[in-house]
């Protein structure tokens, strides 16, 4: 029987049974985790992925306290970064669970950022033909973001997430005590996707977060479980509503159509939140150049991301023919043409028509990029 705790969020995710889950977060959830497991979980075995930078951190230390509950645990490793997000690394950690004789009935818990997230779930999904899958996100922007919505997968040399699946996790535990182990710079990098959530849904938060920064960078982590806990509250109740994409789920994709472009154009050595970040200012001017967007958009949205270290003056030296070949081949791109999330103003995403994106002609971006 699952209980609710008292000193702890509990966010339920999706309405359909066999894909829905609850986020908890509770700061040191992680201590906490034999008996979460025992609660929703029923496997026999547990695999747990992460890189090589958390697992010193955190995997070993969660291996050995787990073997002490009895549980049958396995810690697997892989060298961190976006750029060992691959079919390869995908590979070798199949291959070793398989060395290792797990079978379907065996769990993955998947224990890191973003880039452990998105693989591990993918191995998950494809392992025995999926098994289950418990995210615990240390990473701000995982917390915030990346390990809620079941999206899963690797990196091709033709771009971002292009191979992958939709593998809802059994559980997300989210412990807001880990970050305390992160620098400044990657708290600013995940605090990029809950501008991003106040930005296109709630302009309260947004105006909220920009006033918290401060506290939010100097750890104050009553401050980060309140942050965390909207956003995630925020981005639940689209992924429920909308569980695979085929409708408003396309608004979290706010700045990430340009974002992602600019990533695989900078071979990754652009990190996440940073290429998002300069993807929202691009596409609010994009708005306002097309007349859709608040001009006043810019300006706040610029001061906001400005305490997090990001500034639009990159945006000049954007090779507009590089961009627009990686726009080409966004996963998103309908028809041929390319398409992207506008808001009006803040917190409110412009619709056009029944759909949440709009499709911006080539000659137009073209156009548009080389104003820059």
């Amino acid at each position: 029987m699952k209980q609710i705790r008292s000193d702890s969020t509990l966010i339920h995710v999706g309405t359909r049974e066999e894909s829905s889950y609850d986020v908890l977060v509770k700061q040191g959830a992680l201590s906490s985790l034999p008996s979460l497991l025992g609660e929703y979980t029923s496997s026999h075995r547990y695999a747990i992925i992460s890189d090589r930078n958390v697992a010193s951190l955190y995997g070993h230390s969660l291996r050995d306290n787990l073997r002490k509950e009895g549980l049958d645990v396995e810690l697997f490793v892989f060298d961190q970064g976006e750029v060992n997000k691959t079919r390869s690394t995908w590979c070798d950690l199949t291959d070793k669970m398989l060395a290792k004789s797990f079978g379907r009935d065996s769990c993955i818990l998947a224990l890191g950022g973003g880039v452990v997230g998105d693989v591990a779930g993918f191995v998950a999904a494809t392992y025995m033909r999926g098994v289950p899958v418990v995210q615990i996100p240390t990473s701000l922007l995982a917390m915030i973001d990346a390990s809620v919505g079941g999206k899963t997968g690797v990196d091709v040399s033709a771009g971002k997430n292009l191979v992958g699946a939709f593998h809802p996790p059994r559980l997300v535990i989210v412990d807001p005590t880990v970050v305390s182990t992160l620098s400044v710079d990657e708290c600013k990098q995940g605090l990029v996707e809950a501008v991003k959530h106040g930005l296109i849904m709630d302009p309260q938060y947004f105006a909220q977060l920009s006033e918290l920064i401060p506290e939010l960078l100097n750890y104050d982590l009553d401050k980060i479980e309140e942050i965390v806990s909207r956003s995630i509250e925020l981005k639940a109740s689209v992924v429920t509503e909308d569980e695979h994409e085929h409708g408003k789920r396309e608004i979290l994709n706010f700045g990430h159509t340009f974002g992602h472009a600019m990533e695989v154009a900078q071979h990754y050595t652009m990190s996440h939140g940073t290429a998002v970040g300069r993807g929202m200012l691009l596409e609010i001017r994009l708005g306002i150049e097309l007349g859709l967007t608040d001009p006043s958009t810019f300006e706040a949205t610029v001061s906001c991301l400005a305490k997090l270290g990001i500034s639009n003056h990159g945006s000049q030296d954007l090779n507009s023919e590089e961009i627009m070949d990686h726009l080409r081949l966004d996963k998103k791109s309908k028809l041929g043409g390319r398409r992207f999330v506008l808001i009006s103003g803040i917190g409110s995403v412009l619709r056009n028509g029944e759909d949440w994106s709009h499709t911006i002609e080539e000659g137009i971006l073209m156009e548009f990029l080389g104003s820059l």
